[in-house]
């Protein structure tokens, strides 16, 4: 009888989700069959999907394929915070910028259209709009009411974070949107990307430092890999004030760099192409050669 109860307390108790296979396979199907099928269709002799966009689609998938199933998805739902964090992170920091990368931009206007749905669509991505909503639906989900709720109810959960992972795409789109309409300017993103770092810092505050266990559904018996409540907690607001921070900062010095490097050697007139034969001869012709000196009188 105790050994069926500790099978059955098992944090690593092999579950199926097969409402997330179905899901996965949707997705997956339905860009294989976007390029496949409509693209040759749009693009006509043009290039319909770049090695790079399948490298970002791939990732993507398999991202988001990891945070929603077992064992992640299991941990975080019954036992775990920090790994509800980190599947969050999954979520809303790695999966919506590399699935706008995989998106061509004829699959995203043939998605929107010219019409309503793109008036819609640059409304929600205009960087104050995503920016608030995100942020918004990152502080709703961290109440405590409704985390006890949603890790107890699986179609609240599943919906919150579809709520989390529409949010987060329409938060990147200023970054890496398909459309390149609607992406802000070098300098805007690094605001931009500092402003959404810096808001999440409220609630990982409040998990870090706060003295009991904020959410009760984690306070349980089984422990996994002996975090207490309070440590777990802890760690759950560190990953997502450190690794959150971390993570858009980053982004935010290689977009300087890059942006210093290219202004940088476009200022000093360098460029990519070697120098050849001709371009030497070209500014040897164009050269007025010296005039030989006069001679002496006397000579």
């Amino acid at each position: 009888m105790l050994a069926e109860v500790t099978e059955f307390a098992s944090p690593w108790r092999f579950q199926r989700h097969v409402e997330v296979w179905l899901v996965m396979s949707v997705i997956i199907g339905s860009y294989v069959y976007a390029i496949r099928v409509i693209g040759p269709r749009a693009v006509g002799k043009g290039v319909i999907v770049t090695r790079r966009q399948i490298t970002a689609f791939t990732a993507g998938a398999a991202l988001m394929w990891i945070a929603t199933d077992w064992p992640i998805h299991d941990i975080s739902e019954e036992y775990l915070y920090s790994v509800h964090m980190v599947q969050h992170m999954m979520l809303a920091y790695f999966v919506p910028p590399l699935m706008l990368i995989a998106t061509p931009q004829w699959l995203f206007r043939a998605i929107f259209g010219d019409g309503a749905g793109r008036k819609v669509m640059r409304y929600f991505a205009w960087a104050p709009v995503a920016g608030v909503l995100f942020n918004l639906v990152v502080m709703v989900t961290h109440i405590p009411a409704l985390v006890n709720q949603s890790v107890s109810n699986g179609p609240l959960h599943y919906g919150l974070h579809v709520i989390l992972v529409v949010t987060a795409l329409l938060m990147w789109m200023p970054v890496c949107s398909p459309d390149p309409s609607l992406r802000i300017g070098y300098g805007g993103k690094m605001i931009y990307l500092f402003l959404m770092s810096v808001i999440p810092t409220v609630p990982a505050a409040w998990l870090t430092f706060a003295d009991d266990a904020v959410y009760k559904h984690y306070d349980i018996a089984v422990r996994v890999w002996g975090l207490s409540v309070q440590t777990d907690q802890q760690l759950g607001g560190a990953v997502m004030k450190t690794f959150g921070g971390m993570y858009l900062w980053s982004i935010i010095v290689v977009i300087f760099f890059r942006r210093f490097i290219r202004g940088f050697f476009s200022e000093a007139g360098y460029t990519e192409q070697p120098l050849t034969f001709g371009d030497v001869e070209e500014v040897f012709d164009k050269t007025t050669p010296p005039a030989e000196p006069r001679q002496s009188i006397n000579e």
